[in-house]
């Protein structure tokens, strides 16, 4: 009676201390939120959106950082896709057990590799080796390397969440490796590959440490037009307009850039999730 008396307690307490840290993570995220709508609300109109910025980001808008922060993030996700599907099946489907171990390992450790040694390994590689400079491809690049642990654990997720029976019924029908991927991996992990690619996405939107080295600039720039220009982004463009603008024209800008950039991160994870809750494999 005691013990069962003990259980019961324990488990009232293990709810309750659960449930006090989900509503702390809650109230984290809706505090945020309120924040910055309530500053920078206001902001997000459609003259802010759609015209550059103009005296060092004292007036005008955010269309180029808006423009900077997308072609960052989406070059990232063409660049590493790729590279994360090919790694995820060949682990998956070639590897021995031991050898998966190994690889993820090193998957996990790049995904722990700090921000600011990506950006510094940009810098010298693509921009000074390979003579890229600052610019956009360095940016792309960098940010590739970031997100692509991201993707291959996602992607290798899904792939290990296909039924045994969907490879047992490729290899009786007489299907090499190559068409087994062809035909059945691949069509039933297509929500991991899109969740992973969306995920990727809201890391490469929310990095700044390794774009201010390799492929960004504060100001002077718009849309660029060849492969070695930088780009201006919502991240370094919030950096360095709080730290060093004075103007009160200029607070209200960095709240309203603040904003967007919370809006693209946000649209990039509930995707994430729709995508997730309805692609489902089908046992």
């Amino acid at each position: 009676m005691i013990t069962r008396r003990r259980r019961k307690l324990v488990g009232v307490l293990l709810r309750t201390l659960v449930g006090s840290m989900t509503v702390i993570s809650v109230m984290a995220l809706v505090c945020i939120v309120v924040v910055m709508v309530t500053k920078g609300g206001a902001m997000l109109t459609w003259e802010f959106l759609s015209q550059p910025s103009r005296a060092f980001g004292a007036e005008g808008g955010i269309r180029s950082q808006i423009a900077g922060t997308l072609i960052l993030a989406m070059g990232a996700g063409l660049l590493s896709l790729p590279i994360a599907l090919g790694t995820a099946l060949y682990q998956s489907e070639y590897l021995t057990p031991q050898l998966k171990s190994v690889a993820m390992r090193f998957v996990y450790a790049l995904n722990g590799v700090p921000t600011i040694l990506f950006g510094l390994f940009g810098y010298l590689v693509f921009g000074l080796y390979l003579g890229f400079g600052i610019s956009w491809v360095s940016g792309a690049l960098i940010l590739a390397m970031m997100i692509l642990p991201t993707l291959v654990v996602s992607i290798r997720e899904a792939i290990d969440a296909i039924p045994h029976q969907y490879r047992e019924a490729g290899l009786a029908l007489g299907m090499s490796t190559a068409q087994l991927i062809r035909a059945v991996i691949v069509p039933q992990s297509v929500h991991g590959i899109i969740t992973g690619l969306l995920l990727g996405l809201v890391r490469a939107t929310g990095e700044t440490a390794a774009i201010v080295f390799t492929a960004t600039t504060f100001s002077g720039v718009d849309f660029p037009r060849s492969l070695d220009e930088p780009v201006t982004t919502l991240q370094t463009h919030i950096l360095l307009l709080s730290q060093e603008a004075v103007h009160p024209s200029a607070t209200d800008a960095v709240w309203g850039a603040a904003l967007m950039l919370m809006i693209l991160v946000l649209c990039f994870s509930m995707g994430a999730l729709m995508v997730r809750s309805r692609f489902r494999v089908e046992v």
